[in-house]
């Protein structure tokens, strides 16, 4: 029995068993080995099994499969050779012989997966203390969420956390430490009318006749939405609307017991209540001539809810709001430039990889400074080179060239003058090269402004683009073979037809594209 093992790349370390008879591989769930590595396509090759032998088929991949080093389209593989495909490097392993080897090596490489993640010594001073605990205590909780999420979700919740801590942190404080200098204005003010009660009612006062208090200058001051003035049993003076009640009001009871009780000697009560307002209580005091002191005659009990008040907090929340809406497009703005920046080097990487197993570059090397995939930079380029030394030793040379589009290109173009429906051609990149007069009118596609340019970029409608670009990548899975799908191109229905010419490097070197409209 033969078994697939990963040896390098994204899967690494996992195996695939085959069974006798053919295993479709790829990156389709629906293949006998599922490979769901960017860069494979839906059905990239298939592996037949028969007694002790083993025949590698490449399906028509996109990017081609290879053999110990070399692109092949069809190949006997023996125990140990390897295949090559975009992003992951497989090994045939016959099981009675290697089995013990390859649990070995599988368990060799989780060694080194638990060696790569093994903290190291904690640093003696503060600030290597600091960041060993960042990176070993506080990171690998991010990473245990990031195996769940993609990156780039988690990093935009991260940001979306950071700067709402930010502005909660910072613009909060300011706006409380404003709420509370209002709170203390008012505070005074309250007592202020209470020191202007006893002022003009000091005679009423000291005779002790509280009924003759004059407090209607409270009715007209802006924001005292109620008072009451009573004496000491809460029996009310004023308004003279209660006069000779007995206050039932919360606040009016709380501030006779705080101003009341000898422990806490204070003259003043004030608290937000729960409507929003401000409660402010305060003793009358008034001259005793017998005690020859002030003494307490009574407690005024004000609440406020002047305008000023309602005014702050539709300011602190517009200035919050306002706050958070220019923080999160600064923060938007910010993700997109580290995505963007993070996200180049690496597909500049994938890109090159493709390059070099097609046979177009010998070594990785970036336009851009990032330390950080150097190492792994240096180890693909070490694979490569390895690579092709194994292929020296076999006689076979470096990577086979990949062919250029052009006289496919040529011959696609001189055959579609002859056409007398809608056609139009596309290189190997999918980008437009040839369009007829009908296929103009169909697709709204001009020629003179699309040559050279990407379906997708020129297309009116991206479902048609799509559509296309599908059967093109299903053509060149399928050996260059006609591919049919529907449209609707000016509110008619339509067929469209697909076929490529496949290379001799067995990638599909152009795209011939017909339109049919049903009967």
């Amino acid at each position: 029995m033969y078994k697939l093992v990963a040896v390098a790349g994204k899967l690494r370390g996992q195996e695939f068993e085959l069974h006798d008879g053919e295993n479709t591989c790829g990156r389709d769930s629906g293949c006998d080995v599922h490979l769901p590595v960017q860069g494979i396509s839906k059905k990239h090759m298939s592996v037949t099994v028969t007694d002790d032998v083993c025949y590698i088929n490449d399906l028509g991949s996109s990017n081609g499969t290879f053999l110990n080093g070399k692109i092949v389209k069809r190949a006997t593989a023996e125990n140990g050779d390897k295949v090559a495909l975009p992003d992951l490097i497989l090994q045939v392993v016959y099981v009675e012989e290697k089995k013990i080897i390859v649990k070995k090596a599988v368990t060799d490489e989780d060694d080194d997966e638990d060696e790569l993640f093994k903290p190291d010594p904690m640093p003696e001073n503060i600030a290597g203390k600091i960041v060993w605990s960042f990176k070993w205590k506080l990171m690998p909780v991010i990473h245990g969420i990031n195996e769940e999420y993609e990156w780039s979700h988690l990093f935009g919740i991260l940001l979306a956390l950071f700067s709402v801590a930010t502005i909660t942190l910072t613009i909060l404080p300011v706006l409380r430490d404003s709420r509370e200098i209002l709170y203390t204005e008012i505070a005074k003010r309250g007592s202020h009318y209470a020191e202007e009660i006893a002022r003009i009612n000091a005679q009423a006062l000291e005779d002790n006749r509280l009924e003759r208090v004059d407090t209607a200058f409270l009715d007209k001051e802006d924001g005292v939405s109620s008072y009451e003035l009573f004496d000491p049993s809460l029996r009310i003076v004023r308004p003279i609307t209660q006069l000779n009640e007995y206050s039932k009001d919360a606040f009016s009871a709380e501030a006779k017991d705080v101003l009341m009780n000898p422990k806490k000697k204070t003259s003043l009560h004030a608290r937000r209540l729960n409507d929003g307002a401000i409660g402010i209580g305060k003793k009358i005091m008034a001259f005793d001539a017998k005690l020859g002191r002030q003494k307490p005659v009574g407690i005024i009990a004000i609440k406020f809810n002047p305008e000023s008040l309602v005014k702050e907090a539709k300011r602190s929340t517009r200035l919050y709001l306002e706050s958070l809406v220019t923080s999160a497009m600064v923060a938007i703005i910010f993700f997109g430039i580290i995505y963007y920046l993070t996200q180049r080097p690496i597909d500049e990487l994938r890109f090159q990889i493709e390059e070099a197993l097609r046979g177009k570059r010998k070594s990785l090397e970036s336009e851009y400074l990032m330390s950080s995939l150097d190492p792994l930079r240096d180890s693909i380029n070490s694979v490569l080179q390895r690579m092709r030394e194994l292929n020296a030793e076999e006689g076979d040379g470096e990577f086979v060239e990949e062919e250029d589009d052009e006289s496919y290109v040529s011959t696609l173009k001189e055959f579609m003058r002859g056409s007398s429906g809608g056609a139009m051609v596309l290189d190997s990149q999918k980008n437009v090269i040839s369009i007829n007069m009908e296929a103009e009118d169909l697709t709204g596609i001009r020629e003179s402004a699309a040559e050279g340019m990407s379906l997708l970029d020129v297309a009116r409608e991206q479902g048609f683009a799509a559509t296309v670009l599908d059967l093109c990548e299903n053509s060149a899975s399928n050996m260059g073979t006609n591919q049919e799908g529907e449209y609707e191109l000016s509110g008619m229905p339509h067929q469209i037809h697909v076929c490529s010419l496949m290379g001799k490097d067995g990638f599909a070197k152009a795209f011939y594209v017909t339109f049919v409209k049903d009967e």
